[in-house]
């Protein structure tokens, strides 16, 4: 009965055999890199007791509490569910701990960037504790898990805009005719490759002799507002640009893209998958790259992000506005740059809490929203679940967008940067 928790002891100490070697090596700069590799490495131990723990858990007495044993997609989504809460513990401790770090000289500066011996054991001793828990605690995380990752999903939409308005704003601000024939080319790409895509979706998801209507209000849905964004973006009394809509555009469409994918396998009207019979393992690895990707890109950008992340002490705030007067430079250029020098870049507590949310997000991910509908255990992100949840994002992100393009009109009183 204690064969799971050797199981998860075995991949704790491959974990710190494997990383106490590197751990020296890790700099200020790096830390990032460290975290990612550290949530990349739980999603690894997730997907590994996915697929062989469940044998091991029928026989862990206070997960198999009941009369009948559950069906062995349940103990999957158990195992992916407790190396989740464990890392997700583990990102909220240092969220909390980190509240508050203005400048370099605070003593929780060097352990947000050290002790990554000390922290690999830790991160390790809570994955193997998770299997302690009764299941009555794993069940309230799971229903906590669905709003954290509803939260991940929008910081993520947010993220985005962000990206896409500091890329238009780069460009026009170099004012040359090069850049701007370079921003029109890019918006004409994007939006070509938009409602191109929209065609082979609807190749892909309305088979014919099928009655696909849901499917087809998706798709058209995805075209209106794809159509609606560069309208209002382009309208003489909105300052927007042509190229964050058609980015925003196909993004929008790969998420209609991924929700219909998602669809399960023997439905109808999910044309994609429904002549193949099996999920190769090129096909796993490759849904689960896609994944982990996704989520460190999240993890890493929010880490950089001036509009989030930054401080109100951050050089990175408030930089368009000058700090000191023009007589006082000389005297006080030193005492200003020691000062910026030890400020953080960006707010440790925010990073931290998008790894943390991010742990329920990919649980979600791995388990298809806990759903029993997805038809197979084998598959990632399968159910009309994870239909739905994309599809929600899609319209959360337009109506994120527009809000962006329209609110200096509904409030003018208010400054928008």
């Amino acid at each position: 009965m204690w064969a799971a928790s050797c199981l998860a002891s075995c991949c704790a100490s491959c974990t710190c055999g494997l990383c106490t070697s590197a751990v020296a090596g890790i700099s200020n700069r790096s830390a990032r890199i460290a975290y990612c590799g550290l949530f990349g490495l739980s999603l690894i131990i997730s997907w590994i007791l996915r697929e062989v723990a469940a044998p091991l858990l029928e026989k862990i007495p206070w997960i198999n509490t009941y009369t009948h044993t559950p069906s062995k997609e349940w103990f999957q989504t158990n195992a992916v569910l407790r190396v989740s809460l464990g890392n997700f513990i583990f990102f909220v401790v240092f969220a909390l701990m980190m509240i508050g770090v203005k400048d370099r000289n605070d003593k929780r500066d060097a352990w947000h960037h050290g002790g990554w011996t000390a922290k690999i054991v830790v991160w390790a001793l809570l994955i193997v504790l998770m299997f302690f828990l009764p299941n009555i605690v794993i069940t309230i995380y799971e229903t906590l898990s669905k709003f954290g990752s509803g939260l991940f999903l929008l910081v993520q939409v947010v993220i985005l805009l962000d990206f896409v308005h500091t890329w238009n704003d780069a460009w026009v601000e170099k004012d040359e005719q090069k850049w701007y024939i370079a921003l029109l080319a890019v918006s004409v790409v994007c939006y070509l490759a938009a409602f191109s895509f929209s065609g082979v979706l609807f190749i892909w998801f309305n088979p014919s002799g099928h009655d696909c209507g849901l499917n087809i209000f998706i798709i058209v849905m995805s075209i209106i507002l794809a159509f609606g964004f560069g309208i209002i973006a382009l309208h003489p009394q909105v300052n927007g640009s042509l190229l964050p809509a058609s980015v925003i555009s196909v993004y929008s469409m790969y998420l209609c893209y991924s929700g219909l994918s998602s669809e399960p396998r023997d439905y109808e009207c999910n044309g994609l998958h429904k002549h193949s019979k099996a999920v190769s393992t090129g096909t796993l690895v490759l849904g689960m790259l896609t994944t982990v990707l996704s989520v460190l890109y999240s993890a890493v950008r929010a880490g950089s992000s001036t509009t989030f992340l930054s401080p109100p002490s951050s050089p990175k705030s408030g930089s368009r506005r000058p700090l000191i007067g023009s007589n006082e430079i000389e005297e006080g250029n030193e005492e200003k740059k020691e000062k910026e020098g030890s400020r953080v870049s960006y707010s440790y507590t925010f990073f931290h809490l998008i790894f943390a949310l991010a742990s329920m997000y990919s649980a979600m991910l791995l388990t298809g929203w806990t759903s029993s509908t997805s038809g197979s255990s084998e598959l990632i992100d399968v159910g009309w679940t994870s239909v739905w949840v994309r599809i929600c994002t899609e319209w959360a992100t337009a109506v994120l967008y527009i809000w962006t393009l329209v609110a200096p009109l509904i409030l003018p009183d208010r400054e928008f940067s």
